[in-house]
């Protein structure tokens, strides 16, 4: 059964169902014949025409067609304005970014150029404080040293008016003599009342002199010069002596080991000193013994 359907529907759609036309109908839009894109006349021929005479001075026309010249003519005139677009608007966003970017540069060169202000306004404020309270400490040293001077030459005084008193009044008294001596711009004996009249120096304490002490193996000293006093300074000072087999001192050098005071006034005259000095005399002593003298200078009363 089912084969004999098939056949049927088979056999309908040959006989009923396939139909067309032989030619097969055309459709669409009737065009006159030509054999050219142009033309003139009421005339239509049926067969291609023949070449026109062309005029000399006529340039024989280029066929072309009138769209294609048309878009050609378009596309000529639209691509010039479509670039100047682009162009201007990419030149403009450039100009944009690079006015922004020189903007932001400036605001950073200024907000720099403030704070590098501030930092030296806030520095030279500092060095101003600074040297202000320098000068400050300065006066206030000033007026202490003023001030210490003040007092040690009120002291002094007073010292000199109760020795003048303990001596019965001896630098108001009436005296007689005349001249006198001393290392100064001013008239006046200077020294101390309790020093010696023959000695050179006029510092330290009233006496015959600093005192010494002379280390030469078992040797005494039989000479003991002392030296004179020619400045204001104390201190110890070191000699360093050679001496012979006579007890005669041939060389010195002031200034050794476990001096206390290098003033060129204390060590010269330590020197010489040493060099007065005479120790005993031993055969069985070195050509040239080394020993020492150590000469202690005080200023104190």
């Amino acid at each position: 059964m089912t084969s004999i359907i098939a056949v049927i529907m088979l056999l309908l759609m040959f006989l009923f169902g396939l139909t067309y036309f032989d030619p097969p109908k055309e459709y669409g839009i009737a065009v006159n014949f030509g054999t050219t894109d142009y033309g003139s006349g009421n005339k239509q021929p049926t067969e291609a025409l023949k070449p026109a005479e062309q005029s000399p001075d006529v340039a024989e026309p280029v066929e072309q067609p009138v769209e294609e010249l048309m878009e050609e003519v378009i596309e000529e005139v639209a691509e010039p304005d479509a670039a100047p677009e682009e162009v201007s608007e990419e030149v403009i966003t450039q100009a944009n970014e690079e006015a922004i970017a020189i903007k932001k540069k400036e605001e950073a060169k200024k907000r720099e150029e403030a704070e590098a202000k501030a930092i030296a306004e806030r520095k030279a404020e500092a060095e101003r404080k600074a040297e202000k309270e320098r000068q400050a400490e300065v006066e206030r040293q000033r007026v202490a040293e003023q001030q210490r001077i003040e007092k040690d030459r009120q002291e002094k005084e007073a010292k000199r008016k109760n020795l003048d008193a303990l001596m019965g009044g001896f630098s108001d008294s009436d005296g007689k003599a005349d001249g006198g001596e001393g290392d100064d711009n001013k008239a006046g004996d200077k020294g101390k009342v309790t020093g010696d009249p023959n000695a050179s120096g006029y510092y330290g304490v009233g006496g015959d002199g600093s005192g010494g002490n002379y280390r030469l193996g078992n040797r005494n000293a039989l000479n003991r010069p002392k030296p004179d006093y020619p400045c204001n300074e104390e201190g110890k000072v070191v000699v360093t002596i050679y001496v012979d087999q006579s007890g005669n001192v041939v060389a010195a050098e002031a200034g050794a080991k476990g001096t206390t005071n290098s003033a060129p006034c204390l060590l010269n005259e330590a020197k010489e000193a040493a060099l007065k000095t005479k120790f005993n005399k031993d055969a069985k002593a070195p050509p040239k013994q080394q020993g020492a003298i150590i000469y202690n200078f005080s200023l104190s009363e």
